[in-house]
């Protein structure tokens, strides 16, 4: 049985394959299968993990558990956060006020003084820097708020990507990123330099060299990859 094929039932309390439940069980709460064939559910004895059998991967129970992701999943015992390896063993003696899902083998968390960093997959920081907040990598960057309260771009190392600093800030998509400063959003290059001069009320990533905006009267754009307009929709 492929993990990949198993759905769960629109009440969220119960495994299905073709339809029909696996597991003659149903649940407060079941979450879908992430790899390698994972699943988070819950009943009345506490929130856990459970294989593609059905059966429970560790005797521990918790307030909450999360899916897999790189190998690691978040989990809450009441209001202490933290990861599990795929074996269902604490992979770091810390706990944090949340954490996120890996990605790209890093992870971010809030530590107990509320500022958010990275962490690598052994639960280690990554860099010295504490921030307001910080998102996910993506290809190898990731958006952080610093603690004067603009938005930059990091590397892996913890490292600004260039000198720029923005009000808001999106990841990169297609080697550009949206930013807002005093005027309003517009797209940025991994320079952080602006592609064009117009700002909008609000801007869409690119997909296939387009991008839907919003002008500050509502209307909306297609605009390309140098900020020329194509049609108004």
């Amino acid at each position: 049985m492929n993990w990949q094929d198993i759905t769960v039932s629109n009440e969220n309390n119960e495994f299905l394959l073709n339809g029909k439940s696996i597991f003659n069980k149903k649940y407060i709460e079941a979450l879908k299968f992430h790899s390698p064939g994972i699943a988070p559910v819950k009943d009345n004895s506490g929130s856990y993990h459970i294989d593609i059998t059905g059966k429970e991967l560790y005797p521990e129970r918790y307030t909450r558990t999360f899916g897999y992701y790189c190998g690691r999943a978040a989990v809450v015992m009441e209001d202490k956060w933290f990861h599990l390896t795929e074996n269902g063993e604490r992979v770091y003696s810390d706990s944090f006020n949340w954490v996120g899902n890996f990605q790209e083998n890093l992870c971010a968390v809030r530590d107990n003084d509320n500022y958010y960093y990275h962490i690598n997959l052994d639960g280690k920081k990554i860099y010295s820097d504490k921030y307001i907040y910080c998102g996910d990598f993506k290809d190898g960057i990731a958006c952080v708020k610093t603690i004067t309260g603009s938005f930059k771009h990091i590397d892996k190392r913890g490292n600004f990507i260039n000198d720029k600093a923005f009000i808001d800030l999106g990841v990169f998509h297609k080697g550009y990123a949206t930013a807002k400063d005093e005027s309003g959003w517009f797209h940025i290059d991994k320079l952080g330099n602006p592609v064009y001069n117009e700002r909008y009320l609000i801007v869409e990533p690119f997909y296939n060299g387009f991008a839907l905006v919003t002008n500050y009267d509502s209307s909306k754009v297609i605009i390309n990859e140098m900020g020329q307009k194509i049609m108004s929709i």
